[in-house]
């Protein structure tokens, strides 16, 4: 169940939060026994320290949670989370929270409660939190559900999420948001000229499929379309077993997309939006598509393909191609496209392109309201030679391995048709735990983009 705020009356133990050149002042104002306990316990104040003070009859009189330093804060996200993980379990109360903190401090709480039990019994945060006065706990616990979705899908191995398993995930959160779906599968890909999508994934044991949600009648309209490959073995370029181990996470773009069109349905937003997923998985057999076949997207323009393991932007292509045919105010793609990404940038930032500077201000200045970090990279020009290869108009992997993500990003605006466009190249994994990011899927970039799109839309 995903995490919830404890009711506002519930009988609550006040949690303290200290920075560290606050402590000795702090200390001084509480009784002998109480900053004699925690002298004793060795608590400094430092970031994710947390320590219950007890009330001499076996319980808890109040509780203490390190802030840290200026510059510890600077290089962490959800500096209470850690300590949610360190109290025991109870009801907790925070006091003296720096108010402009106080909406962070609050989704990380939640967040730290997230765990993935699907396959084992997990041992989840049981320190349960009263919403922070100011703080809209409605609007923070949809942004929780919405990222616990986005985890847990892509936590879920390909053996029990394939395009079949998407699909439903898909169905679920369209019946619950009462919005409309429909899925074109298989070789009626091809009879309604979806032929990339239907190439990457022809060769899979569950068909391919293009997943199309729409929700709001009013508005302005927004399409969010998310890379659904399901598992990404590299196709007849097959990728080494080290490559592949993580590849249950290449849906990650849809997963985001999904958690992002969550908290835009149940907060209400006033747009008109729709959701496009090709979902596919990139398999071999002998019908896969092949380096060196030319294929002809929805959109008309041919793509020479020089690896089989750049298959992301490919069903991207007929997808956007399809989400221009609306003429959306705004058409944003997320994929876990490119190791050039996390090269430049690591697993952490979520690197995006645009060509709106209006947009990007709009997004960076979200991004650090929210703690949901992002990058601008440029659509560089210069690099489009880099994607023709002179016997198509397109090549799906240039040669050289220099600017990957820019060159990706590049060839997926060819399909935008000129319209308001961004693109996400996620990692949508975290490599090792966090505070209230455990080791696994994780989303990047969608709190930041709920933030910015009342601005960035007008709504």
């Amino acid at each position: 169940m995903p995490a919830r705020f404890a009711a506002p009356d519930t009988p609550a133990i006040p949690l303290h939060v200290i920075a560290q050149d606050a402590l000795e002042g702090w200390l001084a104002a509480q009784p002998p026994k109480t900053a004699a306990w925690l002298r004793a316990t060795g608590f400094t104040a430092a970031l994710g320290q947390a320590m219950p003070v007890p009330d001499g009859a076996g319980g808890i009189a109040l509780a203490v949670a390190g802030y840290g330093s200026t510059a510890t804060r600077a290089r962490a996200r959800f500096h209470l989370a850690g300590a949610a993980s360190a109290l025991p379990e109870g009801c907790y109360r925070i006091e003296s929270l720096p108010p402009e903190a106080a909406e962070v401090e609050a989704l990380g709480w939640l967040l730290s409660h997230y765990s993935f039990d699907r396959y084992r019994d997990q041992s989840p945060t049981r320190a349960r939190l009263i919403a922070p006065e100011g703080v809209d706990a409605a609007r923070i616990e949809v942004i929780a559900e919405g990222e616990s979705l986005t985890r847990d899908l892509v936590n879920t191995p390909a053996n029990d999420l394939g395009p079949v398993a998407l699909e439903a995930a898909c169905a679920d959160l369209a019946a619950r948001h009462d919005a409309r779906i429909t899925v074109i599968r298989g070789d009626d890909l091809i009879a309604r000229n979806f032929p990339l999508i239907h190439a990457v994934g022809r060769a899979a044991a569950e068909a391919p499929r293009l997943i199309d949600m729409a929700w709001g009648s009013e508005g302005p309209a927004l399409a969010l379309v998310g890379k659904g490959v399901c598992f990404d073995t590299g196709g007849l370029n097959l990728k080494p077993g080290s490559s592949m181990g993580l590849m249950k996470k290449d849906m990650g773009g849809a997963a985001t997309v999904l958690g992002l069109a969550h908290m835009i349905m149940a907060l209400g937003l006033k747009l008109r939006l729709r959701v496009l997923i090709p979902a596919v998985e990139n398999s071999v057999s002998a019908t896969a598509f092949r380096p060196g076949d030319i294929l002809t997207a929805r959109n008309g323009l041919t793509v020479e393909i020089n690896n089989t393991d750049a298959e992301g932007r490919l069903v991207l292509a007929d997808a956007l191609a399809l989400g221009a045919e609306g003429a959306p105010d705004l058409m944003i793609s997320m994929a876990t496209l490119t190791g050039a990404a996390r090269v430049a940038l690591g697993p952490d930032l979520a690197p995006y392109y645009t060509d709106d500077d209006r947009f990007a201000a709009a997004l960076g200045a979200a991004a650090a309201r929210v703690a949901d970090p992002v990058w601008r990279m440029p659509f560089h020009a210069p690099y489009e030679a880099m994607i023709e290869p002179g016997i198509a108009d397109l090549d799906n992997a240039p040669s050289g391995g220099m600017a990957g993500s820019i060159t990706a990003a590049l060839f997926l605006r060819r399909f935008a048709a000129g319209l308001p466009y961004t693109h996400f190249d996620i990692y949508a994994w975290q490599p090792n735990a966090a505070p209230a990011r455990p080791k696994g899927g994780v989303g990047m970039g969608a709190r930041a983009l709920l933030e910015a799109l009342p601005e960035v839309l007008a709504l």
